[in-house]
């Protein structure tokens, strides 16, 4: 026999896990992510990146760019972006380089990359651009975006800063930091965040240091913070973990740059 002190536990518990389910299924209900893949132009080039949010609101949000590496819009910057949309941003992975142009391997990348590092007024624009896009969107705030970048994209992030853009905050994930006019610092309306491998043998202490210069000679808002034993391409999976091929995942610097971007955007985004 059961007693009915039992019996009522029972019951409460079954109640209990049933709202819980009846909880979980409406908010997954609810949150229905729109992906888009879209088609803009930069003059005469037609680009193509990749929009993702919440659709589940129409209320307008913060909108985040995301410039990826040097391979171009691909699954890690998406994957990304879905990411940063399941926080409640509207996320849009920028084409720098133009509809079908994705470098397949190391040596295409660096040749590609090479046309933008040697023509910055073009790799400008086509950020400023790619920025714009996003800023058109009836779901952003348009006077709170932030822009994220991944090596490559770092660099590109830190150019959108320098050309002027109304962005309030920028975060490069081990992106290159030099640049070959750094008085164009004094241009930088956003505040800056460059997360950064301590043994990474790309950027070297030299860049490191002109680029500490260049925001204090300009007055930047500016954090820069270092991950002990991470190298070039620290928050890629895909880059294996020989710390002596100069690139490699770092779980732990993969983590930790994800939450000070979160503690970051709470600053700036407020």
């Amino acid at each position: 026999m059961v007693s009915h002190e039992k019996y009522k536990r029972r019951q409460i518990m079954k109640w209990t896990v049933l709202i819980i389910l009846i909880t979980m299924f409406a908010m997954g209900a609810n949150a229905a992510m729109h992906t888009e893949t879209v088609e803009y132009k930069e003059g005469e080039t037609t680009l193509e990146g990749y929009l993702v949010y919440d659709d589940a609101t129409t209320d307008k949000r913060p909108g985040v760019l995301v410039v990826p590496a040097w391979r171009g819009v691909d699954d890690f910057s998406k994957e990304q972006a879905a990411r940063l949309a399941e926080m409640g941003y509207v996320a849009f992975v920028a084409d720098i380089f133009g509809k079908g142009v994705r470098p397949k391997t190391d040596e295409e990348a660096g040749a590609n990359v090479g046309k933008y590092y040697s023509n910055r007024p073009m790799w400008r624009q086509r950020v400023v651009t790619a920025f714009d896009r996003l800023k058109s969107e009836k779901t952003v705030d348009a006077g709170r975006i932030v822009s994220i970048g991944y090596c490559f994209g770092g660099a590109s992030s830190l150019e959108l800063a320098r050309s002027g853009a109304d962005i309030v905050g920028v975060v490069s994930f081990h992106g290159a930091l030099s640049s070959p006019t750094p008085e164009d610092a004094k241009n930088i309306k956003a505040s800056i965040l460059a997360l950064h491998g301590a043994d990474d043998p790309y950027v070297k202490p030299e860049e490191v240091r002109g680029f500490e210069k260049e925001m204090t000679d300009a007055k930047v808002d500016w954090q820069l913070v270092k991950y002990s034993g991470a190298v070039h391409s620290f928050t890629h999976p895909h880059a294996g973990n020989d710390n002596s091929k100069g690139q490699a995942y770092n779980e732990k610097a993969a983590m930790r740059s994800w939450d000070a971007m979160k503690a970051f955007f709470a600053e700036v985004l407020k």
